[in-house]
């Protein structure tokens, strides 16, 4: 099962140095746009390559627009064997307003 995460407890995850891996299932435009810093892109193509090499013991922070998609996409990753799985509350629309100094194109 996933948990929710707001930005304030992701922005501290990602300054403690917790071993974390931020992604982002919005569509390549809106991602090579401006995307939260150090987030990589998930999506059908490249799924399966993150699962089979990510330690599923650690952090995953899953991004979308609002915060709505991402909640699916966590829960699958759960299902996977992931064991710390967030959706990030409010997506990167939110956290461009709230961390724009977090923000890379």
């Amino acid at each position: 099962m996933f948990q929710h995460i707001n930005i304030q407890a992701l922005n501290e995850l990602m300054e403690d140095g917790t071993p974390l891996h931020v992604v982002d299932i919005r569509d390549p435009q809106s991602f090579s746009a401006g995307h939260i810093t150090g987030a990589k892109p998930l999506d059908n193509s490249n799924v399966q390559e993150f699962i089979a090499n990510t330690d599923k013991t650690e952090h995953v922070v899953v991004c979308c627009y609002h915060g709505n998609s991402s909640q699916g996409a966590a829960q699958f990753l759960s299902e996977q064997g992931f064991t710390n799985v967030y959706s990030l509350d409010g997506g990167f629309e939110m956290w461009k307003l709230a961390k724009p100094q977090k923000v890379e194109p």
